[in-house]
């Protein structure tokens, strides 16, 4: 005969609650304390009456206040049914319960809590496979809800969040999707929100904290950036050059009636050039015999040669130019 297994159903994917379910409450150090009372006074009352009947009773009265003693901390509230009848939310603090007629069926703890949660290759509207990881922060506000209006609602947290993860990628460009995601987070946690507010639920925020994309459109996105920023640079120079040419435009209408100016201009120029040591300076004849170039190359040239001289033969070489 085959045998028929059940597999339970799992989590969503990547909706994990970093706070799991709340643990039941056995005891406490109040409960305990009373019934180690209980049992040591029935113990005491058994040996001094050598009645058995007294330990009995001692037994019974640690079970009931193992059983019937709570108490809730701070940031809980316990979910307390009377007979499968809602009876109320106690706590924070020690309450009592009655045994056998009133149970804890759950506790709510109501500070915010985070969820991870991520969409595996979901296609975005322009059909491009993405894995997007997100965190969700969200409180109970209402623990009757949570408790009575959803079966289990950090699961029913963990499916709403990664379904509305991936609506919203469905119908967004990629390029939206990777450049505003501001616009995306308020979008999800409004999404979200809608759906846990009947559950006593509400989301404070949703952060995206990655988007993975195939290593074939990385590769190619960023040959496309790299040719956009190599555009944006010729662009650039080349509108430096058109403005370096209207200045030159500029500046050679000043020269067309000034022929002065011109000259020396060009005169200052070329000795910016001999300045420099081992410079070669390629002169028209017809610049030089414009400005009278030839001259004063000679008498550069000339200095240049004697600044090699000694003083003496220097100063007499002065004089015979004097003369």
């Amino acid at each position: 005969m085959p045998v028929i297994t059940t597999i339970p159903p799992t989590p969503p994917s990547g909706a994990a609650v970093t706070a799991g379910p709340q643990a039941p409450h056995v005891g406490n150090a109040i409960s305990w304390l009373i019934a180690a009372i209980c049992v040591g006074a029935g113990i005491a009352a058994t040996i001094f009456s050598e009645q058995p009947l007294y330990a009995f009773v001692g037994l019974i009265l640690a079970l009931l206040a193992v059983t019937s003693i709570q108490i809730a901390k701070a940031w809980e509230k316990a979910v307390v049914p009377r007979l499968g009848r809602f009876q109320g939310l106690v706590g924070p603090g020690i309450f009592i319960i009655v045994p056998a007629v009133d149970n804890v069926t759950a506790w709510i703890d109501q500070r915010v809590q985070t969820s991870t949660f991520m969409a595996e290759q979901t296609l975005t509207k322009d059909t491009v496979p993405v894995d997007v990881d997100a965190v969700l922060f969200w409180v109970v506000w209402d623990a009757k809800k949570a408790a009575l209006e959803v079966a289990s609602y950090r699961d029913a947290i963990g499916w709403a969040a990664q379904t509305a993860l991936r609506d919203i990628i469905g119908t967004t460009n990629l390029a939206e999707l990777l450049s505003n995601r501001q616009a995306i987070d308020a979008h999800l946690q409004q999404a979200i929100d809608a759906r846990t507010t009947p559950w006593g639920i509400t989301v404070q925020s949703v952060e995206i904290r990655d988007i993975k994309i195939p290593e074939n459109l990385q590769d190619a996105m960023s040959r496309q950036a790299q040719a956009e920023r190599e555009r944006q640079a010729r662009v650039i120079l080349g509108d430096a050059e058109r403005q370096i040419a209207e200045l030159f435009l500029e500046a050679a209408k000043s020269y067309v009636d000034n022929p002065i100016a011109l000259h020396l201009r060009a005169m200052n120029m070329l000795y910016e050039g001999l300045k420099e040591k081992g410079a070669m300076i390629v002169v028209p004849s017809t610049a030089v015999e414009t400005m009278g170039l030839g001259t004063i190359s000679g008498l550069a040239a000339l200095s240049g040669a004697r600044a090699g001289l000694a003083p003496d033969e220097a100063q007499a070489a002065s004089k015979a130019d004097a003369s």
